[in-house]
This record gives C-alpha cells, sequence and structure tokens, in this order.
C-alpha cells in the first residue's frame, strides 16, 4: 500500500513541480537595466562581412529619456493598408516602425482596435530595420533619408498585392529604391532594394534585416504565464535556439549560416527576417545599451551590379500571429516558434487531431471535449488497469485495518503481513500506479498546446466563456473541476486517516491553481476528471458488487 501511495504523490508531485518549474525557471524577478543618456549611432548597424563598415554620414544619436523611453529620428509617414495590416513605413531610414493586425483584436472589448506588433512608441519600441552595407561608397542604410513616392498604399479589391516605394541616390550617382512588397491574405513582406548603377564602376554591397526590441514588463505574480519572449534563430546546423535578452547582454552572438532566420518572439506572435535557404549569411547580436537590444541576420556574400546595370537584392519579414498552418509554409523551421516546449513530438500530433476536430466541429471548446474523449478511449487499458487495482485496494481496506490493529507498531511485521496479502490476493499496488505515470507527458504536452496556440486566442466556447485563452471571468470552470476531484478522491483508497485528509486538500491546491489558468486548459481537466470518475465508478461499483 505504500508503495501504491509513493507513486501516486510522485504523479502528483510531478505534474505540480513541472508547472511552477515552468513559472520559474525563465520568469523569476530580473534585474532592472539602468538607463543612461544616449547611445552611439554606431552600435545599431551591423558590419559588413569582411569590410569596414559603411558610412552614414553625420554623426547620430538615439536619445533616451527616463523609464526606458527611446526616442528615434523621424520622417514622412507612409501607411499602409492590406486584408490584414497597418503598417506605417518611416521615410526616415525606411524602418517599419508599427504594424497593426486588422484580424486580431487587441481584445473582445475592444473589437474595433487592432493588436499593434511592431510599435515606435518609447518603452514599447518594437521595429524592423533593413539596409545595405559595403565599401568605399555611401550606402543606404536606417539612417538614410529616403524619399517617399506616395503616402498612402492600399491594397484594392481584385488586387494580388501592393507595392510601398521610397527613394535615394547617392553621391555617385547610384539610384536605389527600397521597395516594401505586401500579398492578399499573407503576413510575409518582400522587402527589397532595386539598384540602378549610373556609376563607373561595380557596385557590390550586403543586405541586411535587423528587429530592434526594448523588452516588455516581465509578469509579476504567482501566477503569470509561462510564455517566452526573446529572441530566436534558425540554421540548418544548429536548428532552433533561444536567444534570450540576458544572452545578448552576455555575449554578442555571431555565427555564420547558409540559409536560416532571426526572430523575436512573445506569446501569440513573432516578427522574423528570413533569408532565402541557399543564401550565404551571418546572423548577429546586439546589446544596444538603455536596454535596447537588436537582433538580425546579414548576407555573407556580396550581391554585384555592372556599370549601367540595374540589380536587385532582397529578404522576407514576417510580422504576424503563429498560426500553425502559415509558418508551415514559410522557410524551414518557422513553425518551430510555436514552442510546445520539450515534448513537442508528443504536442505537435494533439495540436494536429485538435484542429482536425475543429475543422469539422468548428468550436475550439467542444474539439478540447472531444480530444479529451479520443484520449480517455486510447488510454481505456490503461486506465481500466489503474481502477481495478484502487477498486481492489480499496475493497481491503477492512483487512489492512485489522492488520494495523494486530501488529500495532511494529511496522515490520504489518508490512510483511501486508505482502503476503497482496500476494494471496493476487494484487500489485504499483498496478494503480504505472498507468498514470504513462499519462502525466500527455497532460504536459497538451497544456503547452491549448497555451501555445494563437488559436484559442479570443476563441469563443459556450455561455459566459467568451475567450479559450483567458481565465474563466467567473470561476465557474476552476470551481467545476475542483468537485470533480473532490469526487474522484473519494473512490481512492487511503490507507489511514491523515492521508484521506492530504486528499481532500489536493483539490483545493489544484482549485486555486487553475482559478489563474487558461479556460481551455481548465475545461480539459474537468472533462477529463468527469469521465476518470465515471469509469473508475462503474469499476469500482462492479468489483465491490462480486466481491459480495
Amino acid at each position: 500500500m505504500d508503495n501504491q501511495r509513493f507513486f501516486l504523490w510522485t504523479a502528483l508531485a510531478a505534474i505540480l513541480i513541472m508547472l511552477w518549474t515552468s513559472w520559474q525557471e525563465q520568469y523569476g524577478p530580473q534585474e532592472q537595466n539602468i538607463p543612461i543618456a544616449e547611445t552611439p549611432i554606431d552600435k545599431t548597424l551591423p558590419s559588413a562581412p569582411s569590410v569596414p563598415t559603411a558610412k552614414v554620414g553625420p554623426a547620430d544619436t538615439v536619445r533616451v529619456a527616463p523609464a526606458k523611453s527611446v526616442q528615434l529620428s523621424s520622417g514622412q509617414k507612409v501607411r499602409v493598408l492590406t486584408d490584414l495590416l497597418e503598417v506605417e513605413i518611416d521615410s526616415f531610414g525606411g524602418d517599419i516602425r508599427t504594424a497593426r493586425l486588422r484580424t486580431y483584436p487587441v481584445a473582445l472589448d475592444k473589437k474595433d482596435v487592432p493588436f499593434e506588433l511592431l510599435s515606435e512608441k518609447g518603452d514599447r519600441l518594437f521595429i524592423a530595420q533593413s539596409g545595405l552595407l559595403g565599401r568605399d561608397r555611401a550606402f543606404p542604410n536606417h539612417k538614410t533619408k529616403y524619399q517617399a513616392k506616395q503616402t498612402r498604399y492600399e491594397l484594392r479589391p481584385g488586387e494580388d498585392a501592393v507595392e510601398a516605394v521610397l527613394t535615394w541616390r547617392s553621391p555617385d550617382g547610384i539610384d536605389y529604391e527600397k521597395v516594401y512588397r505586401f500579398a492578399r491574405n499573407s503576413y510575409v513582406i518582400d522587402v527589397s532594394y532595386r539598384v540602378n548603377n549610373r556609376s563607373r564602376a561595380d557596385w557590390s554591397g550586403y543586405l541586411y534585416g535587423q528587429l530592434q526590441r526594448i523588452p516588455p514588463a516581465e509578469q509579476t505574480g504567482l501566477f503569470r504565464l509561462p510564455t517566452y519572449s526573446g529572441g530566436a534563430i534558425y540554421t540548418p546546423e544548429e536548428k532552433y535556439e533561444k536567444i534570450s535578452y540576458d544572452d545578448m547582454s552576455a555575449k554578442a552572438l555571431e555565427r555564420d549560416t547558409v540559409g536560416g532566420w532571426a526572430a523575436i518572439l512573445q506569446h501569440y506572435f513573432v516578427v522574423s527576417w528570413m533569408v532565402d535557404p541557399k543564401q550565404a549569411g551571418a546572423l548577429y547580436t546586439a546589446d544596444l545599451g538603455n536596454n535596447l537590444y537588436a537582433i538580425g541576420m546579414k548576407h555573407a556574400a556580396p550581391s554585384v551590379v555592372k556599370p549601367g546595370d540595374s540589380g536587385k537584392v532582397g529578404m522576407q519579414l514576417y510580422v504576424g500571429p503563429k498560426e500553425h498552418d502559415r509558418l508551415s509554409g514559410l522557410v524551414e523551421g518557422m513553425v518551430l516558434t510555436v514552442d510546445f516546449g520539450w515534448l513537442t513530438f508528443i504536442s505537435a500530433p494533439l495540436f494536429w487531431l485538435l484542429t482536425f476536430i475543429e475543422d469539422y466541429v468548428g468550436n475550439w471548446g467542444w474539439s478540447i471535449i472531444l480530444l479529451t474523449l479520443l484520449l480517455k478511449i486510447a488510454f481505456y487499458p490503461l486506465n481500466n488497469t489503474s481502477y481495478k487495482s484502487m477498486a481492489n485496494m480499496r475493497r481491503l481496506q477492512p483487512k489492512l485495518q485489522q492488520l494495523k490493529e494486530r501488529y500495532g507498531n511494529d511496522k515490520a511485521r504489518y508490512n510483511q503481513a501486508m505482502m503476503e496479502m497482496y500476494k494471496t490476493e493476487k494484487l500489485n499496488p504499483m498496478a494503480g500506479c504505472l498507468p498514470m505515470l504513462v499519462q502525466i507527458p500527455v497532460f504536459i504536452a497538451l497544456y503547452w498546446v491549448l497555451l501555445e496556440s494563437v488559436e484559442m486566442r479570443q476563441a469563443p466556447f459556450a455561455l459566459w466563456i467568451h475567450d479559450l485563452s483567458a481565465p474563466d471571468p467567473y470561476f465557474v470552470l476552476p470551481v467545476l473541476m475542483g468537485l470533480s476531484m473532490f469526487a474522484t478522491t473519494w473512490l481512492t483508497p487511503a490507507s489511514d486517516p491523515m492521508q484521506r485528509k492530504i486528499f481532500m486538500a489536493m483539490p483545493v491546491v489544484m482549485t486555486v491553481f487553475f482559478l489563474f489558468f487558461p479556460s481551455g486548459l481548465v475545461l480539459y481537466w474537468f472533462v477529463n476528471n468527469v469521465l476518470q470518475f465515471i469509469q473508475q465508478w462503474h469499476i469500482t461499483r462492479r468489483i465491490e458488487a462480486n466481491a459480495r
């Protein structure tokens, strides 16, 4: 009996420890960066591979106000409107300073306000920059003052794409067009430079794309979500790697690669620079001071344009939600920004199955319920073994109590007699525990599916549940979940009154935790408990009836 209790507690402890660790290991209190007066501009520019940094004209600075507020230099705003995006490009640097996602409201009670992913606002600064590097001439970069051909572009009905164009002419007579191409039903932006070489010498340059961000304020409190916010890169050799802001502060990244991407992630959304899979390049990061960080990539091989010819060099920029289907259609590894953790090999099939169900049901809440039912069916044989063992242990409780009274404090003789009873009854106490341990990874994997999937964001279920990614506003589901745990605990055998009290306390502890969990996860746990209770009650009733 003690072995069975040990394994049951191990299962419960494993769940609690893994959840607690998820919250604490990366999101504990962080040391705050102290703003300083100003940051030299040249720290914000990557260097060209094996050549001196491009000249950018008069020295400039990025001035930093109190409270991590960065004031950027600004020129003329160029606004672009598509079916999915609202974008603002600044003619100073040709940066994307603002990007709003039109089909993703900022909140349920603000349906008309699109979520702002990129922003130039002070302590929320998060922008996408790009430019050219080279030697012995001036190149346009993210400190260049471009000219805007027009200040508003709109993707109109019947059009597949729209292009926003900025221009700049270098002192040596080379004409540049910086082109942003937006396609219908796409969060991918093609960013390119068209180079018209009107000089008498070969033009040779390197393209770079980078993201600059002030990290968002850390979530505080016991129940903050364990979601990752920070940099990430992908290379064919090392695959997917997270590069936290602390990593950027500790050491600047410099890595050669062919293909790959550099991104900044946050819960549900990602911004990423991507190059052609055959393009040689280099990934880099920088701590720019004042709590401002940069991550990006640049071409390693120069693009060359002969005198009198024109050429083009470009990258792609993804600015949008971590929708699994969209990311799967991009360059290799982008789908991994949907971070299912170390149990991805379980989470990915669960997400596929959940999505498959939703395609037919049309409601994520009911899809979660049906997925829970399917998992219960899949684990039915294991659960059957576990519940039979528990029912038999429950049946033997009176006999075990008699052994306790007979041997008193002689634990050695009590344990020996108990093991003999198990042998006579052909009962293995561990049989009720091991099936439960097998299912723990599935629960953890599904936890990450429901937490990380942007498809759950603001997804309604029924009645008062309007957002499966948010806690139940009235705490009804967590309370129901707690009651279902009480019911299941009632069927679970306990060897002494103290153990029974501990078992009865567990639903209270778990209910408090689940008050702040996403409704989708609480719904899964509640339905799972109800199905577990029904199966366990049926088996217990049958075994006890046969024992009479």
